[in-house]
């Protein structure tokens, strides 16, 4: 019997290996938005500085791991097999459920993903050891840790809450000191707030960070907390010295609150947050080390494991601080997850990540209603002192290296986060990193005028979602860990070794899934080059986003026709999901030409004009395939009558046709070359004509034997867009040859 238990260590180490990659992606966000989205030093300085963080968060975490041995459940009412299912069904639920909100570009709370996981795992174990026990006289409340659980709990609703308020305060204070123009003002304030702001990271490096590092013996603790006012006094006049020193030698304070935060967020990120992924397993390896000094008998009851004479291994320490540093620099997913919470709280406009919902739009509306009311009460003097404040400074950087927000904002965050996190820490509530961070982002966002009237209701969308996800791990941890549970108490040797060939299976997809959708976001068809400024240039970039679309079209306009006469519903629906990605593409650089025409010099007005008609004439053509895939779908869902042999093999002829029509188009956008345009313009008619004659024969079809409505109505339409398809892609072709032509009489 000891073998199983000695592979489901293997499987737990494996697990924990996969843990700590997904973990990394999704809490990087945590300690790297800041920096990234400021741009304050460059991208490989800022992973050094983070990867340095990590490393010592590791390496002097003592890996005193009460929550997963004794923080949620009682492991006196478990035995020695209970433990084991519990800490199997944890680390698969949590693999799984992190690997999905990673690969949707949304950060959770991996202490949260852990802890309802060990709640739900210890309550179907514990409802079932109360059913099969006869003589049972406890409750489910005495097998697990009902203070912990209500904590976390309550600190979540805390955590999101204070966090943005606090955020909001802050920044909105700070933004009326500094306005945008902080180079002017720091010589003035700069050194108190950087006294402040370093004074604040550094208490939460020590009462955070290092709080349960091996070398923090009990009395130097006691001392710490003794003189918490004492240790940060002199913090503050030592920092603010050094700052004062450093402004007056021309170094950004800034920049400097920056990297010490970050490496302050990771420390205690890596010392605190990820001894969730390694805690686990650990807490399995400290369970069988119990199990076999006690004679190996997996009846045992596991009391001992509430010890706090347990300590991790220093070794694993270190394993699991190398993995950390590795996934940081490696993950793409990691990239995507702090992608969502810079763009939720980019200063500048641009494409929005999340789509409006009713909920964000009553939001805005009633946040405009108060703005009102509270500017109808201020002064007006007070008010245009207040908006000068708010006045951005003109950016000197190209559109496409602008940072997403200044460095007073990184600093207001990770000085705000570093404080809460340890006031929490202090207080002993389990807030999270993830959520602290976050809110505190979206706060600072929100107070420095960044969500203004044309983002808005996007942007607050996006929080809504991410918000909602955290609760929706909660949930599911607690649900997907008491069925795994369960199965493996059930199934035993057998749903051990199903489910780890399921899990196998289905990170492998999910791996595969995601290279697929990174390729697509690379061919995606969105007109984003910014460093747009002539003619040339415009034309070069047009015909090349021209050329995707014809391509997309034709592909899936052949599909269509495809899997209608196949009559395949499943097929035809993802031709819908085609089709949504080609109107958000198109949808896109409608977006985008505000910012392309803005950067156009002075003398392309002809150009910004061929570049708005440019995108009419694409919308004409996604509108066309988007009513031909529509109905097609439409036909076949509905069940009705499949279109005759006859009818499919029309549509099939106008598809060849058009094949070679758009393949011809395509060759001549790539390379360039418009002096085939002429003869590509020729075969406009004769395609046209073809499909009159269809229009006709179906005309008399209905006439002499056609006998279904529907399907005269599907194949006319099909017919009639397909003519509006052909005529909106010549359009756009003659209007390329007309502007070349006026490019050359220059």
């Amino acid at each position: 019997m000891e073998q199983i238990y000695l592979v489901m260590l293997i499987a737990l180490a494996l697990l924990a290996s996969i843990d700590l990659m997904v973990g990394v992606a999704n809490d990087a966000v945590n300690f790297l938005n800041s920096g990234i989205g400021s741009k304050a030093v460059s991208f490989k300085t800022l992973m050094i500085v983070a990867s340095i963080g990590i490393a010592l968060g590791a390496l002097f975490s003592s890996g005193m791991m009460e929550i997963a041995r004794s923080g949620i459940f009682v492991p006196a009412m478990f035995t020695f097999n209970d433990v084991m299912i519990i800490f199997l069904a944890v680390m698969i639920t949590d693999v799984l459920l992190l690997d999905i909100f990673n690969s949707l570009g949304l950060p959770t709370s991996t202490t949260v993903s852990v802890v309802f996981s060990l709640l739900g795992g210890a309550v179907c174990l514990g409802i079932y050891k109360m059913i099969t026990n006869d003589d049972n006289t406890n409750s489910i409340l005495d097998f697990i840790n009902q203070a912990k659980a209500t904590e976390i709990v309550t600190s979540i609703l805390l955590s999101v809450v204070l966090s943005f308020s606090i955020g909001a305060l802050v920044q909105y204070v700070s933004r009326i000191i500094f306005s945008f123009h902080y180079e002017k003002r720091v010589k003035y304030f700069g050194a108190i707030f950087g006294g402040i702001g370093i004074s604040a990271i550094t208490y939460f490096i020590l009462f955070k960070g290092l709080k349960s590092s091996s070398f923090m013996t009990t009395d130097l603790k006691e001392l710490m907390k003794e003189n918490q006012l004492l240790i940060i006094g002199i913090s503050f006049l030592f920092w603010t010295v050094l700052s004062q020193v450093l402004i007056t030698l021309k170094i950004n304070i800034f920049r400097v609150i920056i990297i010490v935060g970050t490496f302050a967020l990771a420390l205690a990120f890596a010392g605190n947050d990820l001894v969730n992924f390694i805690g686990v397993p650990i807490a399995a390896l400290q369970s069988y080390d119990i199990y076999i000094a006690s004679g190996s008998d997996s009846t045992m009851l596991m009391g001992a494991l509430a010890s706090s004479e347990l300590k991790a291994n220093f070794w694993l320490l270190l394993i699991g601080g190398g993995i950390m540093v590795y996934t940081l620099w490696t993950s793409k997913k990691a990239k995507e997850v702090i992608a969502t919470g810079v763009d939720l709280s980019r200063q500048s406009e641009g494409t929005e990540r999340f789509d409006a919902n009713n909920t964000s739009r009553v939001i805005v509306r009633g946040v405009m209603y108060v703005g009102q009311v509270l500017n109808y009460f201020l002064p007006k003097s007070l008010e245009v002192k207040i908006d000068k404040q708010f006045t951005k400074a003109k950016s000197t950087f190209k559109k496409s290296e602008e940072p997403a927000f200044d460095m007073v904002r990184a600093s207001v965050n990770l000085m705000v986060a570093s404080i809460l996190i340890a006031i929490g820490t202090s207080l002993k509530l389990p807030l999270s990193t993830t959520y602290v961070t976050f809110m505190v982002a979206m706060g600072t966002s929100f107070a420095d005028r960044a969500w203004d009237r044309e983002s808005a209701v996007y942007r607050v969308a996006g929080v809504i979602n991410v918000i909602g996800g955290w609760f929706v791990t909660a949930f599911v941890a607690f649900l997907m860990a008491g069925i795994i549970a369960v199965l493996l108490n059930f199934g035993k040797v057998f749903a051990f070794f199903a489910l780890m060939v399921t899990v196998g299976i289905l990170l492998y997809r999910s791996a595969r899934k995601h290279i697929k959708k990174t390729k697509e976001k690379e061919e995606e068809v969105k007109l984003k080059r910014e460093d747009i400024f002539s003619i040339k240039e415009i034309i070069s970039e047009s015909s090349s986003q021209v050329g995707k679309v014809i391509r997309k079209t034709n592909t899936l306009y052949t599909d269509v026709i495809n899997n209608l006469g196949l009559q395949d519903l499943a097929k035809l629906k993802e031709n819908k999901k085609k089709l949504k990605k080609l109107e958000k593409d198109i949808d896109d650089l409608k977006s985008n030409v505000y910012y392309v025409i803005k950067n156009l010099d002075e003398t392309s007005l002809e150009a910004s004009k061929f570049y708005v008609l440019i995108l009419g004439y694409l919308q004409d053509m996604v509108q066309s395939i988007g009513y031909i895939t529509l109905n097609s779908h439409s036909h076949i869902n509905n069940n009705h009558k499949q279109l005759k042999f006859n009818q499919i093999r029309d549509l099939k002829s106008v598809d060849n046709k058009l094949q070679s029509l758009f393949e011809r188009l395509d060759a001549a956008l790539q390379k360039e070359d418009f002096s085939q345009i002429d003869e590509i313009l020729k075969e406009k008619g004769r395609l046209l004509d073809s499909i009159s004659e269809l229009i006709q024969k179906q005309i008399i079809r209905i006439r002499t034997t056609e006998n279904s409505p529907k399907n005269s109505k599907l194949y006319f339409g099909l017919l009639l867009e397909t003519n509006d398809l052909v005529k909106a892609t010549m359009n756009l072709l003659e209007l390329f040859k007309e502007f070349n032509k006026q490019i050359d009489k220059k």
